[in-house]
């Protein structure tokens, strides 16, 4: 695909991640006029604000973008998903989980504001997600509404991102398969990749044939993230990644890195980057440049 030469991918995030963050701001927990009881708005507003990738979002109007769709509706969905993703790490660096003290360059929302308090904050999050689903105003029809807040649900749930964190917790110190490793990281960490990217489409119209080349598209990319991360976790350190590196291999837990290697994760990584520019050109959609180029930072961010 040619079009990714050209694309200003730093211009173009730095307009959405404006508009994210401001409502961002907005919605989650304002101090004003109905703050949240007992402090429960600033563990909140800790765990979201300043800080983070935000490349959930990033998907999300890219997508939105790819299909001519509502950019009111994807600005809502963008904030949903990094709700979801906010309230999982807060939930998932507990001590009843992994047990991290180091998340996005600052002290983990738990060690900050104590284990109790955490733990509200994610389950707030996450109702949060759903209310911004679920506008009054008009910018969202009622099915559209239904039908994202079901895709974010099975993202999210059993079937997406809580399955694949309990059989992560499971798996520590075992050796698994080629098999089940997918398995675990296409619902612990690809299943809300590729929400995004279809909940994004949602926000449009789009043929039947596009919807599913999408769907390969956030498959790749949402399996690729994994297979970086697995790497970065033993190339960076935690400066750089703004989280404790080698906390993996600390806590014996599998890996690309400790299944494949260093070097074949690195040409896995290559190989489903190739599938997802791949799928876009399958789409046949004109406007894929974000996606394309969001493909690419993904796999080619530098430790």
């Amino acid at each position: 695909m040619t079009e990714k030469k050209s694309f200003a991918l730093d211009a173009w995030s730095a307009r959405q991640l404006a508009a994210v963050e401001q409502a961002l701001m907005r919605w989650v927990a304002p101090p004003e006029p109905r703050p949240a009881p007992a402090g429960l708005g600033d563990a909140m507003r800790y765990a979201v604000l300043d800080g983070g990738k935000r490349l959930r979002p990033l998907l999300v109007m890219a997508a939105c973008e790819a299909v001519d769709g509502s950019p009111k509706a994807a600005l809502r969905v963008a904030c949903a998903v990094e709700l979801i993703h906010a309230y999982s790490l807060v939930h998932d660096d507990m001590p009843c989980m992994d047990n991290d003290v180091l998340r996005r360059g600052k002290p983990t929302v738990h060690v900050k504001f104590g284990e109790a308090q955490a733990l509200l904050a994610g389950d707030a999050l996450q109702a949060l997600a759903f209310e911004l689903l679920t506008p009054e105003d008009g910018s969202v029809d009622v099915a559209t509404q239904a039908a994202l807040c079901r895709m974010l649900a099975q993202a999210a749930g059993y079937q997406g991102m809580a399955g694949g964190q309990a059989i992560d917790l499971a798996s520590v110190g075992k050796a698994l398969s080629s098999e089940q490793l997918h398995a675990m990281h296409r619902l612990k960490t690809g299943a809300l990749l590729q929400a995004s990217v279809m909940m994004g489409a949602a926000c449009g119209t789009a043929s039947a044939a596009a919807q599913s080349a999408l769907r390969d598209y956030g498959a790749a990319v949402g399996l690729a993230f994994q297979v970086v991360d697995d790497i970065l976790d033993v190339t960076a350190d935690s400066a750089t990644l703004g989280k404790t590196a080698g906390k993996d291999a600390a806590q014996d837990k599998p890996t690309f890195v400790s299944l494949m290697g260093l070097s074949a994760s690195r040409n896995y990584a290559q190989e489903l980057l190739s599938q997802a520019h791949h799928s876009l050109k399958a789409s046949e959609l004109q406007r894929v440049e974000a996606l394309s180029a969001l493909a690419d930072m993904l796999v080619n961010r530098p430790a």
